[in-house]
């Protein structure tokens, strides 16, 4: 395709600015140029780059006091997904209105939908600790088949995010997709395999996904029923990293029921059940930049 063609001189032709992550050596996966299942249009791709132009990174905030408030009394229950008016899904959260789990439906002949979580999941005007992170998890009730066009992918992404993308394939999003089990960061293409051979499941449904992120390294991984899998991604969100806001996305398409947990209940990774890969943690202390001791290893895909 020539927006393929397009995207890659678009990207090679760009200066590097003062302060961007160091570049990093592909991943020994191979890259795909097209998803195994599903392919997102040449109009979305090129809608999204314009979007991306237009809109700047929002820069990294403190949040109100009130919020604040809030989460020392609930914890991680007040992390939820939020959607819009105008988006196909629907979201019903736990009856006080609060997170814990997020129930998430899409009806047939969805399109590509990302949705974002109401507060960051690493705040970069707060404290980063040098161990454990942040943790998260789906799990799949339902999912239109993948050679009919059901999607959902589970990652991270920054606002404004332009949410007709799945999570991965724009601007500081990262995503693991379930139609083909292949990885995204900043990827518009095919992505990368996470498994060597064939994945270990043929279908989603039922199972529990997880998504979590090491703050020490950088390091983005995923989890199936409380299985940690190989690291997707190390050194992704380092530098500069004070400057920005991360949020959870989920992305759908497709008629597709979820639920999103982060923390209310209890997670199938039991590590991730621990204080250090709380969402509530990072917020309770404010921080500054990274010591300059501190050496920030390269983003990789691994």
């Amino acid at each position: 395709m020539n927006w393929l063609k397009q995207h890659r001189q678009r990207h090679t032709s760009q200066q590097v600015p003062p302060g961007a992550p160091p570049e990093w050596a592909p991943a020994v996966e191979q890259s795909c140029t097209y998803g195994l299942q599903n392919e997102a249009s040449s109009e979305s791709y090129e809608k999204a780059l314009e979007f991306c132009e237009r809109h700047p990174v929002e820069s990294s905030t403190i949040l109100p006091s009130r919020i604040i408030a809030d989460i020392d009394k609930n914890g991680c229950s007040e992390w939820r997904i939020q959607v819009d008016a105008s988006s196909p899904i629907t979201v019903v959260h736990n009856p006080d209105g609060k997170g814990g789990l997020s129930r998430i439906r899409s009806g047939a002949g969805c399109p590509d939908v990302c949705l974002l979580s109401n507060l960051p999941i690493v705040a970069g005007q707060y404290h980063f600790p040098n161990d454990g992170g942040v943790y998260f998890e789906i799990t799949v009730h339902k999912m239109t088949d993948p050679t009919k066009g059901g999607v959902i992918a589970i990652g991270t992404a920054c606002r404004p995010y332009p949410l007709w993308r799945l999570p991965g394939w724009n601007r500081l999003s990262a995503g693991f997709h379930l139609d083909d089990f292949h990885k995204f960061f900043e990827d518009p293409e095919g992505g990368r395999p996470c498994f060597p051979g064939s994945a270990p499941l043929t279908s989603v449904v039922g199972h529990t996904i997880g998504c979590g992120y090491s703050f020490h390294t950088g390091t983005m991984f995923f989890t199936i029923d409380g299985q940690r899998l190989s690291d997707a991604f190390t050194g992704i969100y380092l530098q500069n990293r004070s400057g920005i806001d991360v949020y959870a996305a989920v992305g759908m398409s497709g008629e597709c029921d979820v639920s999103v947990n982060f923390g209310g209940t209890s997670f199938k990774w039991l590590e991730g059940n621990e204080w250090i890969w709380k969402v509530d943690r990072q917020v309770r202390k404010l921080g500054g930049d990274v010591g300059e001791q501190e050496e920030l290893p390269a983003y990789s895909a691994c």
